[in-house]
């Protein structure tokens, strides 16, 4: 049962793929420029582990058309896949570039609809299969100042997921969301420069980056979090829903003990005032 993975340049897609290939399972680790994989190559390499790197642009048809189409040819169905790929920018809604909310858009939620469809068609003829989409807590809880487009996107994934692993369950294929708490990835370099043009929200911004950066900074290893991903998809009696850290346990368990979005706010904004300080006022003229 060959497995296909997106975004194993780095991260918990190149520790994902490692985790498969340990398991003794056929990985295909996608990357959007192979010439990128020198790290998983290595790795792959010194353990000596059925990986091979496949080029995949989630954000192309034709190029998850061809890469699904590379790995069905040699195994007539993608037995797990494994949407991990995803971006992250932020800033406030008023001065985010339209472009940069799309893309974002196009990444963490059209991406992996393009992968499910692109999949499910041989998945159903076999009836059994496999989809895990790698999500957050940001998919769970209301949406935190300066993270829309991020939040949307993950929101958009939750319900994407929920839907469709009720769809497909006759078909004996399961549908899985891996729901991540802060983890040590690169993913924070896309929120380096964001309050540069954030205009009057700069101060805001800069705060609820610093939040982010130090909460991802000290977050999960991503080699636990993929044996976490490894562990749930091969169990046949997994969830819909796994929540990776205690960080993702506590947002939710607070999203959905508060009665209102000012009563989860109220809770939120301590907790990240704990780790980045007090937040700067963003009153008129300041």
């Amino acid at each position: 049962m060959a497995v296909l993975i997106t975004g194993c340049g780095s991260g918990i897609g190149l520790d994902t793929a490692l985790a498969f290939g340990r398991r003794g399972r056929l990985t295909y680790a996608t990357v959007r420029n192979p010439d990128t994989a020198g790290a998983l190559r290595e790795r792959v390499a010194e353990e000596g582990l059925p990986v091979e790197v496949l080029r995949l642009d989630v954000t192309d048809d034709a190029s998850v058309a061809a890469a699904v189409a590379h790995v069905e040819k040699r195994h007539g169905a993608v037995g797990i896949l494994v949407n991990n790929a995803g971006v992250i920018s932020t800033g406030p809604v008023e001065t985010v570039p339209m472009d940069q909310a799309r893309s974002l858009m196009e990444t963490n939620f059209w991406g992996p609809v393009r992968l499910a469809r692109a999949v499910l068609p041989a998945m159903r003829e076999r009836r059994r299969g496999v989809i895990v989409n790698i999500n957050s807590l940001a998919g769970l809880v209301p949406g935190f100042m300066h993270s829309a487009f991020y939040s949307a996107g993950k929101h958009a994934l939750t319900a994407m997921t929920e839907s469709l692993a009720g769809e497909v369950a006759s078909f004996g294929v399961r549908v899985l969301s891996i729901d991540l708490g802060p983890t040590g990835t690169r993913i924070h370099h896309g929120v380096d420069s964001s309050a540069d043009n954030a205009g009057a929200y700069g101060a805001d911004v800069r705060w609820a980056n610093d939040f982010l950066v130090r909460s991802i900074e000290s977050g999960e290893a991503p080699a636990l979090v993929a044996d976490v991903i490894v562990r749930t998809a091969l169990d046949p009696d997994s969830p819909v829903h796994t929540a990776v850290g205690d960080t993702a346990a506590r947002f939710i368990e607070s999203a959905r003990s508060a009665k209102t979005f000012e009563e989860w706010l109220a809770w939120a904004v301590p907790l990240a005032e704990s780790v980045a300080g007090p937040r700067p006022s963003t009153s008129a003229g300041d």
